[in-house]
């Protein structure tokens, strides 16, 4: 088990990292789509973290490294994370990486409606109208029934769904599993659920820039998710949720690089507006964090 260790400034600069690592990711996927088929891009992704993790791990401490008290909670999250990742591939076939980001952002907004709905805790008015204020910017990208709509548009909020239960899962893990153990679990869970559609899906890829592209998204996959587990154990997710909105900066800055797309002035409204609801109820945890200690010991 690990030790959960209270290091704000590093986890925050982990988590920054870790945005730029799955800005890239989005980035490279889109690039590859196009002559990839998607189950295929998301099989590789998924073998490189297993080899990878396993080859650093398994020498070093055998197989002690997959010891756990919660396994069942383990294949959860590698299920998770590759439904998150299907939908993050589907929808960047045909949408904008800093679009696609933006929308994937609300995911701490849906914690909180989780929150409510099924772990019955107790919402204030103000969460519920930053809930609200998050899925209005949301509206105004996805803009349906305008002649921007597409109905791969509705494709993040799939995403979302998924990838909240993630965070939340990952965020109680990580207070006692050791993260290579984590990572280990999701790698090999989630390569082994998608092995069982590779022989319907594999084609030749004679292109070797192809090749090492989809090297690249093992890569950053790996090393992101890494990073996100080693910063969830330095610092409380309140904490390190309003900087993950910078993987909207990154998303938006390679969408211009790799694709020369910039935001139309609509999007870029709701794009504020998500990560102006989004920061806003991290700095309400936080602050409701500090005020119970506080009447504690009043």
């Amino acid at each position: 088990m690990t030790q959960y260790r209270h290091r704000p400034l590093a986890a925050i600069a982990l988590v920054v990292a870790a945005c730029a690592c799955f800005s890239a990711l989005d980035t490279t996927t889109k690039y590859v789509s196009a002559s990839v088929p998607l189950l295929m891009a998301l099989w590789f992704r998924y073998a490189f973290q297993a080899v990878a993790t396993a080859a650093a791990v398994l020498p070093m401490r055998g197989l002690r490294a997959l010891h756990t008290s919660h396994p069942r909670f383990h294949c959860l999250r590698g299920l998770l994370l590759l439904t998150t990742s299907f939908f993050a591939f589907a929808s960047l076939r045909y949408m904008p990486v800093g679009e696609f980001t933006a929308i994937v952002m609300i995911a701490p907004l849906v914690i909180t409606v989780l929150a409510a709905t099924v772990l019955k805790e107790k919402v204030s008015p103000v969460r519920w109208a930053l809930v609200a204020g998050g899925f209005i910017g949301t509206i105004v990208i996805i803009r349906p029934g305008g002649e921007a709509f597409h109905w791969a548009s509705l494709l993040p909020l799939g995403l979302v769904a998924s990838n909240a239960w993630f965070q939340v899962i990952t965020s109680q893990l990580a207070r006692t599993e050791d993260p290579l153990t984590m990572h280990l679990y999701t790698g090999w869970v989630a390569t082994l659920v998608a092995s069982i559609a590779l022989p319907f899906v594999w084609i030749t890829i004679p292109d070797a820039g192809l090749w090492a592209l989809l090297c690249v998204i093992g890569l950053l996959g790996t090393v992101g998710h890494f990073l996100l587990i080693l910063a969830y154990q330095r610092a409380p997710a309140a904490t390190l949720t309003p900087y993950l909105y910078s993987q909207i900066g990154f998303s938006m800055l390679g969408g211009w690089l790799v694709f020369s797309h910039v935001p139309d002035e609509w999007s870029l409204a709701g794009m504020a507006l998500i990560v102006l609801c989004g920061a806003a109820g991290a700095w309400l945890t936080v602050r409701e964090a500090r005020r119970v200690p506080e009447l504690v010991q009043a």
